[in-house]
């Protein structure tokens, strides 16, 4: 079972976690505050990509991969807006407002990506949106940072 919500990680793995996440959060407030709001997701993934590419950020955009049941890859591709730094999924929005549906899509992305940090961002609102998480597959829990 998965718990998640009000579970905040504290200590020195939230203080890592931001750290590491730092540079690629700066990079998508840059680019909602010269774009502005209400553009479509495709305008600000594609200025995105431009801004890691300048801040020389490892990314890859459109990432795809394969979920796998029982140590074998699944048929069906999943894909993830950027992997970024090899180990973060970002997922882009431009909507009104994150709701359930949103943060279940980039948690499922997470768990079966193998992928334990993830960010959720969105570009619409006049005041940007970001909430980033922390996958312990050991725990099967989702934690907020």
């Amino acid at each position: 079972m998965i718990f998640v919500g009000k579970t905040e990680l504290e200590g020195d793995l939230k203080d890592k976690l931001k750290r590491f996440v730092y540079d690629v959060i700066g990079c998508c407030q840059a680019v909602h505050q010269e774009q502005g709001p209400e553009l479509t997701e495709y305008i600000y993934q594609d200025s995105l990509q431009i801004a890691f590419d300048q801040a020389n950020i490892k990314h890859i955009k459109e990432y795809y991969f394969k979920p796998s049941f029982r140590g074998i890859p699944l048929k069906h591709r999943l894909f993830v807006d950027f992997l970024v730094k090899d180990k973060i999924f970002l997922e882009c929005k431009a909507i009104d407002k994150i709701g359930i549906h949103e943060r279940l899509q980039l948690w499922n992305y997470m768990r079966s990506g193998n992928i334990r940090i993830g960010i959720l961002y969105n570009f619409a609102p006049v005041i940007d949106e970001c909430e980033k998480y922390y996958f312990d597959p050991e725990t099967s829990t989702i934690y907020c940072f």
